[in-house]
């Protein structure tokens, strides 16, 4: 069986029908939001690893439970004043580069 090919489309075209194209504010919003998304999920899945609950990790980082929640959830930029002490508490390495 022969795939046809002419069907196919990169990531980048589906991209612009779908999101908008590179440098528009729709791309931008997008990728910001997979952003916070990405880095919430890292949190997450280490928190969890660490069979720590949300609480008990705001507790530690002295933020409140529903911040933590936001955090992974996507839905809240995380400030390097509370990403620093989260990081630490969670033992991940954060590297600037």
């Amino acid at each position: 069986m022969k795939l046809n090919k002419s069907k196919f489309r990169s990531s980048e075209e589906l991209f612009e029908k779908h999101v908008g194209p590179k440098g528009s504010a729709e791309r931008a919003d997008m990728e910001v939001s997979a952003t916070k998304w990405f880095y919430g999920s890292i949190l997450k899945q280490k928190r969890k690893d660490l069979k720590m609950t949300q609480g008990e990790l705001a507790e530690l980082v002295g933020v409140k439970q529903s911040y933590i929640s936001r955090l992974e959830r996507g839905e809240e930029d995380v400030r390097i004043s509370s990403l620093i002490p989260i990081a630490n508490t969670l033992g991940l390495e954060l590297k600037l580069s």
